[in-house]
Order: structure tokens, then sequence, then C-alpha cells
């Protein structure tokens, strides 16, 4: 399996604000979309989401996301090494994607740029 990059999720209170300072930050616009309730901003190597708390302590467990070039070959590659697909794959605005469980009780997301919803 390929790894492409990584990017930092971060949940925020004042999405707002957070875009303002990633932006200047970075000196990269942000990219938005909405995504089950929640609202997302997509800015350099950073995703950062604000949302109702229920949907956020969900996605607070996924420690990153992972760029790869395809999710089925990531897919093959984790559950060949003992990790746990726990959703997916499935489309989503940024690509395909799916979560899983690695044997150590972390969370990533793998994501790939394939297919669009």
């Amino acid at each position: 399996m390929e790894i492409l990059g990584t990017t930092l999720r971060i949940c925020v209170d004042d999405l707002e604000a957070a875009v303002a300072f990633y932006e200047g930050l970075t000196s990269t616009p942000a990219q938005r979309f909405e995504r089950g309730g929640v609202s997302v901003a997509a800015i350099g190597c950073f995703l950062l989401m604000s949302g109702p708390e229920s949907q956020l302590e969900v996605l607070r467990k996924v420690s990153a996301t992972i760029a790869v070039k395809d999710v089925d070959e990531a897919h093959a590659a984790l559950t060949r090494v003992g990790a746990k697909v726990v959703a997916g794959p499935v489309p989503t605005p940024a690509g395909r994607n799916l979560i899983a469980l690695h044997p150590d009780g972390s969370v990533f997301e793998y994501v790939d740029r394939n297919v669009s919803v």
C-alpha cells in the first residue's frame, strides 16, 4: 500500500475563526463541504470539523486521515497485517474511504481520490 500523505483532523467549536487562522497559516483557501450534519473545511494538511457534539464525539476517535493510492488496496493490506476495517469502503465528497482499527487500538481513516460523490 502506498501512503501519499496524511491529514490532521481537528474538531473545533468556531469553524469560521479556525478557517481564518488556518488559511492565514497555510496561505491556502479552504475547501468546504458538509457530511452527516458536520461542517468540514480542508485547508492544506488540516481537516477542520464542526457540528453537533454527538457527531464530533465519533470523529474525535479517528487519529488522522491517511491518503492512499487505492482504498481497496489499503483494505487488503490492513486486513493482511491484522487491522479491522470497521467502516467502508464508501464514497465521500473527498473520495472513497474506510475506517480501520489498528491492533494497537488506534483508529485511522484511509481515503483515495478515485471516486467523488
